[in-house]
């Protein structure tokens, strides 16, 4: 489904991602682990659409996508979750879920995908009219996973969404990924330092300053004793 070959990104003289490769098949999550400042979140921003400077191959669906503007990514199929959430503080749940579904395949579907997050995230029914800022950290998360599927996406790039949550919300929130991966979603998740996003993982990638340094399924993630010590605290 996506294929990243030699990617480099670069912020002014700074060399961020340094020949990267990566492929991701329909149907998989793949999580990307790594410390903070290493390019986990501009891997995803090149992938996207967001990035600034960037060269190499980002192929979906058979297209090489680099370069292409966000907008079209979007009604390609491909979102961005990030991971500060972005959300329209002053705007009500309900009207950010709307603004979620801007594009033009994403209107002809807005009230079945609109169902579809409400079931996935039940107290965000009750929570329609609440001001987005007013939400707890919790809720703000799951409001963004939420308006990121109202963009009717069949590929999600998902940035660190258990980021400041408490551990039980960690996994409330670990948990809901699941079940949309499990209702035809792809994932493209990066995460650090937790021990239980292995369990979501069909395929695992470890970038250190800009570049792969590893690469496997979860049993060779745990199997894997510098990657068990550094990455997954255990």
């Amino acid at each position: 489904m996506l294929n990243v070959n030699n990617l480099n990104a670069f912020y002014g003289e700074f060399h961020v991602l340094k020949d990267v490769a990566l492929s991701v098949e329909e149907g998989q999550v793949v999580v990307m682990l790594g410390p903070n400042g290493h390019g986990k979140s501009t891997l995803l921003k090149a992938i996207c659409g967001l990035a600034g400077k960037v060269n190499g191959e980002v192929i979906y669906q058979g297209q090489n996508i680099k370069g292409m503007a966000a907008q079209k990514l979007v009604n390609m199929g491909i979102t961005y979750i990030a991971e500060n959430r972005e959300l329209f503080p002053y705007m009500s749940v309900m009207d950010n879920l709307k603004l979620g579904a801007y594009s033009k395949n994403a209107r002809a579907k807005e009230k079945e995908n609109l169902e579809k997050v409400f079931s996935l995230f039940p107290r965000l029914v009750d929570r329609k009219k609440q001001v987005a800022s007013t939400m707890s950290g919790g809720e703000a998360r799951m409001l963004a996973i939420a308006r990121g599927l109202m963009s009717n996406a069949d590929f999600l790039c998902i940035d660190e969404p258990s980021l400041g949550l408490q551990p039980s919300l960690r996994l409330e929130v670990f948990k809901t990924i699941k079940e949309i991966n499990r209702q035809g979603k792809t994932v493209l998740l990066v995460e650090q330092n937790i021990p239980q996003i292995t369990e979501l993982a069909d395929k695992i990638y470890v970038l250190e300053e800009g570049q792969i340094s590893f690469e496997g399924d979860k049993d060779e993630a745990l199997s894997n004793d510098h990657l068990k010590e550094i990455f997954l605290g255990l």
